[in-house]
């Protein structure tokens, strides 16, 4: 057997070829992106950053535990309370107490009190410490002494700069008076730059940030935690590699590589699914191509199982060949991908592909294990096949789907069908998930594969005229058809159901926005705006004014999950006038201090009924159902009264402008009583807030993962559609050898083969359009018993220009091997 395939090997190299460079490609990215993902499990161990210099840090909880059968349940707190004043008397006694406070003041800028600066530690490059309400340090290297800065409460000076250093000790800090005059100390030693911010005096931070929810000991770390743990106050106490908790964001590197796990696992399973779908595709034409070889050697006394053997030897060796191959390029391929997603700000700078061996071992067998199946199923009925049959096959195909796949094809057509109708009656939201409409049309678009033999017959004479030979050579050889029209129904499914998933969903959201918006103008803060504000908003002649304010709430489900709820601290009275919030049940106006506005999501959620839920302090509460809203798309959360909503800041105000009052008045009253905050049109902040530009509105991470798989899946269509059209043009030598002796030109025969191309080209796009239409039906379907009302996005640019790829590499792939087939007088090809 392994001489036989050998030699197979040098007579068939072109159908060896094929397949070789299909599975190394394969193998090639399943080991990148397996790379990729092993490379995103663990974050690098990340020392202090603001607080490498302090003793010992007291931080208040910040943590929600609450008790269930199974064990706390945690969630992080949205607003954290101080320390309790009696515990910060009683540390006072062991040593020197400094309050942090850390505050926004403008766009990826923040304060601190200059008092903190020596705990990192800072040390002045230039200037001097800040001594007026209106002076400030800055940290960023851009900025000059004497500059006067704009931000979110007001304009400053820059009375000097300062940098971190990494010559720290643990044990010991000196105070604020000690970065004074350090002005030769950014030399050696200086770190990366891990905030920009300003500090101001610790008196006009402490006007600024009334609340301090951590504080710098200068004690001994064992007699602090007695002294915390006295106090009942849940506070904890951070030494060593512990302070880094303190830092800003302390999980971020965390969440980071959660978001390219994501990616990377979505963009993977992705991979592998094209990749499978079109090796084994590749693999069973390469032996389906072979009837008439498998047929002679039957005729000379060829059993059926040393057919199988001899199969499955030449797919072990290409098999075997390839992965090794695939897992060489996919060794370089890792760090590039690398490179990428750093440069492109979705990782962070410090991702790198480390070394990990599972990733070679998954793609290795996986690629041979496809091999072999690819070429297992096709020389299973090859080898069955009675010899004269099996001659007569060679001419045309009779039985192009066979039972075996026509009943996969069907199993998972009513798979797709039960599931579907499964989530639309038992959880409509869950088809909005970003996994679910992911991974759903790989259902479909595997069964319409399985099923296109069926297909491809009606929809060809659909395209073509009666009686030519286009419709005459794409019917009749309906394996190769089918075969060139797979790839491209891969890709164009996948475009059409990604991107018309996500941008649907984006059109459904701006809807559901626009709806409820009643305002005509929107202002929004980062920093939040104060009561003096306020009252000058409210003070705005003309204006209906609805200051809201960003918290949450926590509520135990069945018992045993501690899930968390956005929501939005408003006025009753004053949100109806800006606001038409959507309701199933209950009135707005009946949310009060002892009342909840929950939505059909919660578990409970009938109007009277009453909830114990955990304000965003950790206060526990037991509030009555006051409404019900819908669903929706997620973005309907929880409407809560400001009292239930301690340490939450105003962060946007809507404002109506009343019946006979000038708009242009009211925008300028506004803009003189909060001339930090930024103001918008109704329909400005919602195409800021809401965009409804289809894909494009997505965000960076979810173009990338899709720009991957699509680029992916566009890859895999050349490589599968040029390997197809070379294998099949090498034998139908004879039959475009046949046109030209019945008096066809080069130009005519050509001319048939790139409309051959584009015919079963364009089967491909329809049956994936098929594919897009039944999958953003379900979509849509979902958001309507969800309650929103939204059209189906279909992305037809995106469509379109995939299918002009195909188009074009389909007539490429066709056209030039039927032209070099040509060359040399017509006899000499017969």
């Amino acid at each position: 057997m392994l001489t036989l395939a050998l030699r197979g090997f040098r007579s068939r190299w072109t159908t060896f070829t094929g397949s070789f460079v299909a599975l190394s490609l394969g193998v090639a990215l399943l080991t990148v992106m397996g790379l990729a993902l092993a490379s995103s499990v663990d974050a690098p161990a990340r020392g202090p950053e603001r607080f490498a210099a302090a003793p010992v840090v007291v931080k208040a909880q910040d943590t929600l535990h609450v008790p269930t059968r199974i064990g706390d349940r945690t969630q992080p707190l949205a607003h954290p309370g101080p320390i309790p004043a009696r515990t910060v008397a009683a540390l006072r006694t062991l040593g020197k107490v400094t309050q942090d406070r850390t505050f926004a003041v403008g766009d990826d800028l923040i304060g601190h009190p200059w008092s903190t600066a020596a705990f990192a530690p800072y040390h002045l490059t230039a200037g001097r410490p800040p001594h007026a309400p209106d002076e400030v340090v800055a940290t960023d290297t851009g900025t000059t002494v004497g500059e006067h800065l704009r931000t979110a409460h007001g304009t400053v000076r820059v009375v000097g700069t300062a940098r971190a250093v990494g010559t720290a000790r643990a044990g010991g800090a000196g105070g604020a008076e000690g970065a004074e005059g350090a002005e030769g100390a950014e030399g050696a030693g200086s770190a990366p730059v891990f905030e920009r911010a300003l500090f101001y005096t610790d008196a006009r931070a402490a006007e600024l940030a009334p609340v301090s929810t951590q504080l710098v000991v200068v004690a001994a770390p064992e007699a602090v935690r007695r002294v915390v743990a006295a106090s009942g106050s849940g506070a904890r106490v951070l030494v060593g590699a512990e302070r880094r908790l303190a830092d800003a964001d302390p999980h971020r590197d965390a969440e980071a590589l959660t978001t390219l796990n994501a990616l990377f696992g979505t963009a993977g399973g992705m991979t592998g699914f094209v990749s499978v779908f079109v090796v084994a595709s590749t693999f069973a034409f390469a032996v389906a191509q072979r009837r008439r070889e498998f047929g002679l050697l039957r005729t000379v006394g060829a059993t059926p199982g040393q057919i199988r053997r001899t199969v499955l030897t030449e797919a072990l060796l290409v098999g075997v060949l390839a992965s090794v191959a695939g897992c060489a390029m996919g060794s370089y391929g890792a760090p590039w991908l690398a490179e990428r997603v750093v440069e492109s700000g979705i990782a962070p700078a410090w991702f790198r592909i480390g070394e990990h061996a599972w990733p070679y071992q998954v793609a290795f067998w996986t690629g041979l294990l496809v091999a072999l199946c690819g070429a297992t199923a096709a020389s299973w009925r090859a080898g069955r096949t009675a010899p004269t049959r099996a001659l007569r096959e060679a001419t045309a195909d009779e039985h192009p789907l066979t039972m075996p796949r026509f009943l996969c094809g069907i199993a998972l057509l009513l798979t797709a069908a039960v599931t579907l109708a499964l989530a639309l009656l038992t959880d409509p939201g869950d088809l909005l998930h970003r996994k679910t409409y992911t991974s759903r049309p790989l259902l479909l678009i595997t069964a319409t594969a399985l099923l296109s033999p069926l297909l491809v017959r009606p929809l060809i004479r659909l395209l073509t005229p009666r009686g030519t030979l286009v419709r005459a050579n794409t019917t009749t050889a309906l394996r190769r058809t089918a075969a060139l029209a797979a790839p491209v129904l891969v890709t164009v499914a996948l475009t059409g159901s990604l991107l018309g998933a996500t941008a649907t969903l984006n059109d459904a959201r701006a809807t559901e926005a626009r709806e409820r918006t009643r305002a005509d103008f929107v202002m929004t803060s980062a920093t939040g705006l104060d009561a003096r504000t306020l009252d000058r908003l409210r003070a705005v002649r003309g204006a209906e004014v609805s200051q809201t304010a960003s918290s949450a709430v926590y509520v135990l489900e069945e018992g045993v999950a501690l899930v968390k709820s956005e929501a939005r601290a408003v006025d009753p009275e004053r949100l109806a006038a800006t606001t038409d919030v959507p309701l199933t049940a209950g009135r707005i106006a009946g949310l009060s201090d002892d009342s909840i506005v929950v939505n059909e999501e919660w578990a409970r959620h009938r109007v009277g009924e009453h909830v114990t839920v955990w304000l965003g302090d950790g206060t526990r509460r037991s509030l009555r159902i006051a409404a019900v809203m819908p669903v929706g798309t997620g973005d309907n959360g929880v409407y809560i009264t400001p009292a239930n909503a301690r340490g939450a800041v105003v962060d946007r105000v809507e404002v109506k402008v009343r019946e006979g009052a000038e708009a242009s008045a009211v925008r300028t009253a506004l803009r003189s009583a909060a001339p930090e905050a930024t103001l918008l049109t109704r329909d400005a902040w919602l195409a800021a807030a809401y965009p409804s530009a289809g894909f494009a509105s997505a965000d960076s991470t979810t173009r990338l993962g899709y720009f991957l798989v699509l680029g992916i899946a566009l890859l895999y269509t050349a490589l599968s559609v040029a390997n197809t059209l070379l294998m099949a043009t090498s034998d139908r030598t004879r039959e475009l050898a046949s046109l030209r002796l019945a008096g066809a030109t080069n130009a005519q025969v050509l001319r048939l083969v790139a409309l051959e191309s584009l015919t079963v080209v364009a089967v491909g796009a329809l049956l994936g359009l098929l594919v897009t239409a039944l999958n953003l039906t379900g979509m849509w379907a979902a958001l309507g018993l969800q309650s929103v009302r939204s059209p189906i996005h279909v992305p037809w640019p995106e469509l379109g220009a995939t299918t002009m790829a195909c188009a074009l590499l389909a007539v490429s792939a066709a056209v030039v091997p039927a032209g070099l087939a040509l060359r040399g007088p017509v006899g000499s090809r017969r």
